[in-house]
């Protein structure tokens, strides 16, 4: 797995290093009290997982996989603000 991440382009590979760092960083409790860092959190957590799925988009089950997950965090983004 990191032979194949260290083989994507470099837009790949900050664009999924900036998303997990975000999704990681503002999930943390530091961040708890703010509403739209939290959904923030979420919407990059799908970013992350939609930029996935795209990438193994000839791998059905996989594609399918990673395209929930993206959906569920954008509903939970969405939940988290009202």
């Amino acid at each position: 797995m990191i032979e194949m991440f260290l083989n994507e382009p470099l837009w790949f590979k900050t664009l999924i290093s900036i998303t997990l760092l975000a999704s990681i960083i503002l999930s943390s409790s530091f961040f708890s009290d703010h509403l739209y860092l939290r959904s923030g959190s979420k919407l990059a957590a799908a970013i992350f997982f939609c930029a996935y799925a795209i990438k193994f988009r000839m791998n059905f089950k996989t594609a399918f996989l990673f395209y929930v997950c993206s959906a569920i965090c954008v509903s939970l983004a969405m939940w988290s603000l009202f």
